[in-house]
């Protein structure tokens, strides 16, 4: 970059990007495959985390938390997940993107290993009770779930999970620190007060996770 090119100039194109920040590095080039191998498949088994992003045929992208005891996302084969949707507020935000765009991303986390798994493909929803039924837990058959076509999987980096730090007890924050999520409801919404808001959260978190 030049003296007269502002350090904020937005690049134009993916060869502009390419001159700014270098050559993809030969491991990370290398490293991407297209289905999902005995490493990738020993990692979605540990985790117990992962995160959804969809977007809609504008463009407007979603991320969305998904969780359950580790092993809960099933590998039929090395090229297939199944992730139950479990109980929760109904917004089907995943499920709407993917009328419009098939396409989704994927990062499973697993508690303690600072490298993280990324699983980019297309999905859909599904209701078919034989693939629905394995996915039971606590008694309950989830309603519906993902079931992901593999594009590509690979590992990433623990980089940024070493510099967050995210696994070091220490660096947990007390919870007293943060206003409940009830309280937030309560002030962004103004339809229930503080103690209703926070109520019907604890009620959810003990009668409605499954």
């Amino acid at each position: 970059m030049d003296a007269e090119t502002p350090a904020s100039a937005a690049a134009c194109d993916e060869a502009d990007l390419r001159a700014q920040f270098g050559p993809v590095k030969p491991l990370a080039a290398l490293k991407v495959l297209d289905h999902l191998d005995a490493y990738a498949r020993r990692f979605i088994a540990l985790s117990p985390f992962l995160v959804v992003a969809s977007t809609d045929a504008a463009g407007n992208v979603d991320a969305s938390p998904r969780g359950d005891a580790p092993g809960f996302v099933a590998v039929p084969d090395e090229r297939t997940l199944v992730i139950p949707d479990r109980r929760g507020n109904n917004r089907i935000d995943t499920f709407v993107n993917l009328l419009e765009n098939p396409g989704l991303g994927l990062i499973f986390l697993v508690p303690g290993i600072n490298e993280t798994l990324r699983v980019n493909g297309t999905a859909a929803m599904t209701r078919d009770p034989a693939l629905l039924e394995p996915l039971a837990a606590e008694g309950k058959v989830p309603a519906a779930a993902l079931v992901v076509r593999v594009r590509e999987a690979f590992f990433h980096c623990g980089k940024a999970m070493i510099r967050a730090q995210l696994w070091d007890p220490a660096r947990h924050v007390d919870r007293s620190t943060f206003p409940s999520l009830g309280r937030i409801l309560a002030e962004q919404t103004a339809s229930a007060t503080v103690a209703e808001a926070d109520a019907a959260i604890a009620e959810g978190y003990r009668t409605r996770l499954y």
